[in-house]
């Protein structure tokens, strides 16, 4: 899914979950600044803590989220909902870090519960590095990997407004989540000698 304007998102009031139903999304779905009632907690990693700056943040045991290059057509973006974090901007797929669960894992695990991709059991992707933002008490790590086949992204929870593959070249014309646009200089190094 792509948007001729990359901040626009899809206003449709009804989303389509993995089995292809439809629900409708008016009072509580991505466009809606509101917090789903039926939303967090619902994994052992849900909740706010505050970090070494005094900011306070979504994790209880951190967080991580997963840079996904497909060489064809990008970076998989997710437009993050009015609700969430800094919602409306553009981030990676990706959330809290459940109890006793590696950054890696949760990074998996959050994409594959937000866009349905890759397989859960992450055989579909090759990791290729991690960067970790350390506060101390909580800490944000975005694993870099690449897709081992091609796929379409599908919004499977109402954390995102729009998922689309983006070309690298056009990352930063997008809004993104400040975390996003602080670490992306340095990601995109990582990322380098991978293409």
């Amino acid at each position: 899914m792509s948007s001729s304007d990359p901040n626009a998102g899809d206003q449709n009031a009804y989303t389509h979950d993995r089995s292809g139903a439809s629900r409708d999304e008016t009072a509580y779905g991505p466009n809606s600044k509101d917090l789903p009632d039926y939303l967090p907690p619902r994994r052992s990693g849900d909740g706010w803590t505050v970090g070494s700056d005094g900011q306070k943040h979504w994790g209880l045991n951190g967080a991580a989220g997963l840079m996904l290059l497909d060489p064809e057509q990008g970076i998989l973006m997710q437009h993050r909902a009015l609700w969430s974090v800094e919602g409306g901007t553009w981030g990676f797929p990706g959330g809290a870090r459940d109890l006793g669960e590696s950054a890696i894992e949760a990074a998996v695990r959050e994409s594959w519960e937000e866009a349905g991709v890759p397989d859960l059991a992450g055989e579909d992707i090759d990791v290729l590095d991690t960067h970790v933002l350390d506060l101390g008490d909580w800490s944000y790590t975005t694993v870099i990997a690449r897709v081992r086949r091609h796929f379409e992204p599908v919004i499977s929870d109402p954390e995102s407004i729009e998922l689309a593959w983006v070309p690298i070249e056009e990352l930063t014309d997008y809004n993104l989540h400040s975390g996003v646009a602080a670490a992306l200089p340095e990601l995109l190094e990582m990322l380098r000698p991978h293409l």
